[in-house]
């Protein structure tokens, strides 16, 4: 049997963990290629797009997979969709591992954004000092010369290239992070507001525990919608569950 990961995130490589050495089966990940030193699971690892939902569906027929995992990450929308097209184009099954979003709590002062763009409108009245943590794709969205007044400490993997915004310092780390080193951050950087997508999971949510503590404001990003087909689960161990009903 042969099962493709769309993967990228921890959920996606704990999964190939658990999967691999499972007598008769072959695992593939698929990773985007946007990182330029991921962190590579087990078993077999493909690197870049599939040109669309035309050209995954081809590789899937001729691969000859028999399941598809979508375990990217929760605002890599585009390659949800291709994954919903191909597998029903191909008759391959489908699942979809979406880590849970993340949920306020007593305490929490969360604005709530529906994209990047109505993140940025909602800076200037909250604060001066702006932890960045959206990643470096979609920086461009914050070099507004509406924003120039404001600062950025932005956090990424990789150094971001194109636009930034005009007060910008780059802190380059890679998760999972620790409470008492977002801590750090907050207090070090004098942060006033954080900024971040709804990406749920415990490696990047201590920073939303920072916050509380600090009684900063977190402009949280909604998640893009997801397409219609497939199952859905919420962790790795539950897709192994799902792949066995499925053979």
């Amino acid at each position: 049997m042969h099962v493709l990961i769309l993967g990228g995130t921890t959920e996606a490589r704990r999964l190939a963990e658990l999967l691999h050495g499972t007598p008769g089966l072959t695992v593939t990940s698929s990773l985007a290629g946007r990182v330029a030193s991921p962190r590579l699971p087990p078993g077999e690892v493909r690197v870049g797009g599939f040109g669309g939902t035309e050209g995954l569906t081809a590789w899937l027929r001729e691969h000859r997979v028999d399941a598809l995992i979508d375990a990217t990450h929760p605002f890599a929308g585009t390659i949800s969709f291709h994954a919903a097209r191909a597998a029903a184009t191909a008759h391959v099954p489908l699942l979809a591992l979406r880590r849970p979003g993340w949920v306020p709590v007593h305490g929490d002062h969360w604005h709530d954004a529906a994209s990047l763009e109505a993140a940025a409108a909602l800076l200037p009245a909250l604060g001066e000092r702006i932890f960045l943590t959206t990643g470096r794709m979609g920086l461009a969205t914050f070099a507004d010369a509406a924003l120039d007044e404001l600062w950025f400490l932005v956090r990424s993997v990789d150094a971001p290239e194109g636009p930034r915004p005009a007060r910008t310092e780059l802190l380059l780390d890679r998760g999972p992070f620790t409470l008492d080193g977002e801590r750090g951050v907050l207090r070090r950087y004098g942060i006033d507001v954080v900024v971040t997508k709804d990406s749920g999971g415990a490696a990047t949510s201590p920073k939303l525990t920072a916050a509380r503590e600090a009684g900063i404001p977190v402009v949280v990003v909604r998640r893009p919608p997801v397409p219609e087909g497939g199952s859905v689960v919420a962790s790795p161990e539950e897709a192994v569950g799902w792949l066995g009903h499925t053979t």
